[in-house]
């Protein structure tokens, strides 16, 4: 390695750097930092299945996510690596191949304590989406094919409806459940309809209704009763 570290360009101005992870990259494929300074990752999502791991003869021994070939992390996740000897390091994800690139250290003594700056903001939608009242044609329906109703989401995704009969004393006893894919705007849909996970049979009920967006964030609950006859 001594010898390609002649060959590495001097960098007085290198200071301790960020990179981020985020949809399947890293933000810098080239980081180049001097003697001794030190390199953060940050996992800002929304994907974060992703390791940096050393596959060069000079950094084996660096893993984010060592005794496992599965990495999992949260959003804001971070990993510092400092850097004390020059040449060229290489990453990849063991999981994403894509998910690689470079560290190039040069021969200059560097700055460790100098500032990297502050985590870039993480590339999430953490905000539920709302799901407005659902609106009911009538209160019951004869037979398997259900009740028109309208329902308003402000985010496309999904609405999922988990059904509860009531029994005969009057408890309720869960039965089954609806998902319809949606869009922004009021969705117009049946409830109570005969499906392949609820088998529609005449009785009281109660449908809890959850709007779900892409990122998989939930509304608060809606719930409203319906009622099959024979």
């Amino acid at each position: 390695m001594g010898a390609a570290a002649l060959l590495l360009p001097s960098s007085a101005a290198a200071v301790n750097t960020r990179v981020s992870i985020a949809n399947y990259a890293w933000s810098q494929p080239r980081v180049e930092v001097n003697l001794g300074e030190k390199v953060t990752w940050d996992w800002l999502g929304p994907d974060l299945a992703h390791s940096v791991t050393g596959i060069s003869a000079n950094d084996l021994q660096w893993d984010s996510d060592p005794g496992t070939d599965a990495p999992a992390h949260r959003a804001g996740d971070s990993f510092t690596l400092q850097f004390d000897q020059p040449g060229e390091y290489f990453f990849q994800c063991k999981l994403h191949a894509a998910v690689r690139g470079e560290v190039v250290v040069s021969d200059v003594p560097g700055d460790p304590n100098s500032d990297p700056g502050p985590q870039p903001p993480l590339n999430l939608d953490l905000r539920p989406p709302t799901l407005g009242a659902a609106h009911l044609a009538k209160s019951s329906v004869k037979g398997h094919k259900g009740i028109a109703f309208s329902a308003q989401v402000s985010e496309r995704g999904r609405l999922d409806a988990e059904y509860y009969r009531f029994n005969s004393k009057g408890k309720r006893v869960y039965n089954g459940f609806a998902r319809w894919k949606t869009f922004i705007g009021i969705n117009h849909l049946r409830l109570g309809a005969r499906w392949k996970h609820f088998r529609a049979r005449p009785g009281r009920y109660l449908a809890v209704l959850r709007a779900s967006d892409e990122a998989a964030n939930e509304s608060k609950p809606l719930r409203t009763r319906f009622t099959i006859s024979g």
